[in-house]
């Protein structure tokens, strides 16, 4: 069968992505917030339970965000992801941590660009050793066939693919993220390569701020993975 005529591939059957706004989809909002305080109060203990009393997770960068789950074929939120732009004086959350730069890196204007934030999976996916809050993990090697095939990856690509749409549709082109080396090393296996700009620092663990480009990112899938190019850029 030729490329033309072949089924497109669907990277994550199990699941589906979808914009959350805060207003309109003011329910599973909430369900998000609530899956937020799981995951950073009471799982990874990033924050303290005690500042939410409510059981929902929420802070000042909410209001100039865009948020996004992956949804199973429950309706139930299996992960969460938010992208922040930029505050009032053009910075960026990863800025408050991350202070410091690699020599020689120049970063891109802040109206075209966004920081992944909060990205996380909920721990009903996260139950295989190895497993890691970001939904990937790192000992593929002693997983079954079966694990592999419900893998969480597809969570964070259902994520990802809004992201993605939602930045082709708002003009922005950058994605900074302060990432772990793991979740960095597995993004660039799923051919999703960002650049690390500056050192290592403790922001919620050892993470690294890292910058993608969305065009390099689309030159990289056409030649890599054009298959992976062409479902990113489908409509659910």
């Amino acid at each position: 069968m030729s490329a033309s005529t072949a089924e497109p591939v669907n990277f994550a059957p199990y699941f589906t992505g979808r914009e959350v706004r805060p207003v309109e989809d003011a329910t599973l909002m909430d369900r998000a917030y609530q899956l937020r305080h799981q995951v950073y109060c009471l799982e990874c203990h990033y924050l303290e339970a005690a500042d939410y009393p409510d059981g929902r997770e929420r802070d000042d960068c909410d209001i100039h965000s865009s948020h996004f789950v992956s949804l199973n074929l429950q309706d139930e939120i299996a992960g969460y992801v938010r992208l922040v732009r930029p505050d009032a004086i053009q910075t960026f959350p990863f800025q408050t941590h991350c202070v410091q730069l690699l020599e020689g890196v120049s970063l891109p204007p802040a109206d075209q660009s966004a920081e992944i934030s909060r990205l996380m999976v909920s721990s009903r996916y996260r139950r295989r050793h190895g497993d890691k809050l970001a939904g990937v993990n790192v000992d593929e090697d002693h997983l079954s066939d079966h694990e592999r095939r419900i893998s969480s990856p597809q969570i964070l690509l259902c994520m990802y693919r809004q992201m993605y749409q939602y930045s082709l549709k708002h003009d922005i082109r950058y994605w900074y993220a302060a990432m772990e080396r793991y979740l960095a090393k597995a993004l660039k296996g799923m051919n999703f390569g960002f650049e690390q700009i500056g050192p290592y620092t403790d922001y919620y663990g050892p993470v690294a701020p890292f910058l993608g480009d969305l065009r390099q990112l689309e030159d990289g899938l056409s030649q890599s993975a054009p298959a992976l190019l062409e479902w990113m850029r489908s409509e659910a």
